[in-house]
């Protein structure tokens, strides 16, 4: 269906349809400036609501909506995906909801009352220096392609940025003489990130091989056969780096695991960590805080273990 079919289909529902809503609550999103993956996050959570409502015969109007049928539908989300998928629907839902109640659309939030899904504890997956040291030997070279691999993943570890920030960075962004790098967080929050020498080095000798590109006259600091890399291509430079390496898969959020796991593991401050990583809340601190205890545990016990010494 063509987007203008999706909006003629959409005049000719009710003004409470979910679908409806979900219409100008897309138009809300965009006007705060949220980014494009939030955005349909949260507006794919309430299309999906309304086909499960649909299927399974639940009200499509959102004043009809009752908790049971949102706490069904999150249900339902448990035993299809996994728990963080579902937990991702339960925000988009409940900011939906949130948004129509201030809006005036609705006098009762539907969700009130209810709690996110509870999410298991998973373990924090940290790629070694050994591993790390391979993924960068795969990158060998002094061709265009591998000069901008190594460059792409020494500032991934260097960092901790996301993938969506690496690839969104341009050439104004990057400060070789202050070494320093600026990037664009979730909501749009612009944040400057320190770099190492060797970060620098490598950048530099990228932006060197870069000038004799014929994309070269692009503003984006990372270009490729076609054109400007996206998210999706600085995730392939890692994961065929790792492969060309022999390596088991690795992805960018590993190397920003290795990066704020490093940092605490080195005495980092947190707070500090948060501004760099650029976390809003303590949550993932906590998570590499156990983790790098966990870490620091096993390595006193292998020094200080009783039974090792008899």
């Amino acid at each position: 269906m063509s987007f203008a079919q999706s909006v003629s289909a959409d005049r000719q529902l009710l003004r409470g349809h979910l679908l409806v809503l979900n219409r100008s609550f897309r138009r809300t999103l965009e006007a705060e400036n949220k980014s494009p993956r939030t955005i349909e996050a949260y507006t794919d959570a309430v299309r999906l609501l309304a086909a499960y409502c649909q299927a399974y015969g639940h009200p499509l109007l959102a004043a009809e909506l009752q908790r049971e049928h949102v706490q069904l539908f999150i249900a339902d989300q448990l035993a299809r995906w996994k728990p963080a998928t579902a937990h991702n629907r339960y925000r988009g839902l409940h900011a939906f909801f949130k948004w129509a109640v201030a809006e005036g659309d609705l006098e009762v939030n539907p969700m009130g009352g209810m709690r996110p899904p509870q999410l298991p504890e998973q373990p924090v997956e940290v790629v070694g220096p050994e591993h790390l040291a391979r993924l960068l030997k795969a990158c060998e070279g002094r061709d265009f392609t591998s000069r901008r691999d190594v460059a792409v993943i020494l500032l991934l570890l260097d960092t901790g940025m996301r993938r969506a920030e690496c690839a969104g960075i341009t050439l104004d962004d990057v400060d070789l003489d202050q070494r320093i790098v600026w990037v664009l967080g979730k909501g749009r929050r612009p944040r400057a990130l320190p770099i190492g020498r060797k970060t620098a080095q490598a950048l530099d000798r990228y932006l060197r091989v870069r000038d004799e590109h014929r994309l070269s006259h692009l503003p984006q600091l990372w270009v490729g056969r076609n054109g400007p890399m996206t998210p999706s291509g600085v995730y392939q430079v890692v994961h065929d780096r790792a492969r060309a390496g022999g390596l088991p898969a690795i992805h960018p959020h590993q190397l920003r695991h290795a990066f704020a796991t490093s940092w605490l593991a080195e005495g980092g401050n947190e707070n500090e960590l948060m501004l760099v990583a650029g976390w809003k809340s303590r949550t993932m601190i906590d998570r590499y805080t156990k983790a790098t205890a966990v870490e620091r545990a096993r390595a006193s016990h292998a020094r200080l273990s009783p039974a090792d010494r008899l």
